[in-house]
């Protein structure tokens, strides 16, 4: 829709629908006086400026909870896949470079080992619930810790980094998070240790990573999301032990359906009541 469009029917909207990446920004809730709701279709919030919203007492709803599972498995997919060189296995057959059994790397194993989380949200809690399936001991760093999970609390990022053998990131985007795994976390990870990120690209200072990858200072990476994607940069492309998966750890039909329930759930609540089933 042209902006002409917008303006000449903005004094009648009071609810807009949006997805996490397309966001609604301060100028965007601006442009519409009645307005009184945002549904946004995804689990992040980051890319929708809640301060403005909460100026003018916006209520403003996500899609919570129904992704959980699909993204904690995929960031079980990201650590066994990297851990265990499962893409550069497949590579390798693919290539018909297999010709002798035994002439592969070795892997690094990942039950019984250190599963540190940063962020124990739902979807830290669903990683942290599979980690005790592997038998791993799971501790975790967040805003405040949760008394009520099993779970050892670490306030100190570069202190959980250095105990775990793996960290997976499964925190909040935005300003709060920018850059907070920087090249003194991967440092403490280790040569040994494994970073997964499922949660958002700014969370990592990428040229940290880049270093850390290249210069093998950490043992690998699975990642799910990047600064500025889409895409990765040339010289991440071609290292053997990241693992890229192109932002897609909700993306399976079963999940994209439940959200598209939720979102309408949430519409119609608001049509109906005022109020939103969601609100962040």
């Amino acid at each position: 829709m042209e902006a002409a469009q917008i303006d000449a029917i903005a004094a009648g909207i009071e609810l807009l629908v949006t997805t996490v990446r397309a966001g609604c920004s301060a100028a965007t809730i601006a442009r519409f006086p009645r307005l009184r709701g945002i549904c946004s279709w995804g689990a992040g919030f980051d890319t929708i400026d809640l301060a403005a919203a909460r100026a003018r007492g916006i209520q403003v709803s996500n899609t919570p909870a129904v992704l959980d599972a699909c993204v904690a498995d995929m960031a079980w997919a990201l650590m066994l896949a990297t851990a265990r060189r499962v893409a550069e296995g497949d590579r390798h057959v693919r290539a018909g470079e297999w010709k002798q059994l035994g002439q592969f790397p070795l892997g690094l194993r990942v039950s019984g080992k250190r599963l540190g989380i940063v962020g124990m949200g739902h979807i830290g809690q669903a990683i942290a619930r599979r980690g005790l399936g592997f038998d791993m001991q799971v501790r975790y760093t967040a805003r405040s810790p949760r008394p009520q999970l099993p779970h050892g609390f670490m306030q100190n990022l570069v202190e959980l980094a250095d105990w775990a053998d793996f960290l997976v990131l499964a925190c909040v985007g935005g300003p709060s998070t920018r850059h907070i795994v920087n090249a003194q976390v991967l440092a403490a990870l280790g040569t040994t240790g494994i970073l997964v990120n499922i949660a958002r690209g700014s969370v990592v200072d990428q040229e940290a990573l880049i270093a850390a990858l290249v210069h093998r200072k950490i043992a690998g990476a699975g990642l799910d999301v990047l600064e500025g994607e889409p895409g990765a940069p040339k010289i991440m492309r071609g290292l053997p032990h990241v693992v890229f998966t192109p932002h897609m750890a909700s993306a399976t039909t079963d999940t994209r359906l439940d959200m598209q329930k939720s979102l309408l759930a949430n519409v119609d609540a608001f049509l109906r009541t005022g109020t939103l089933l969601d609100p962040v």
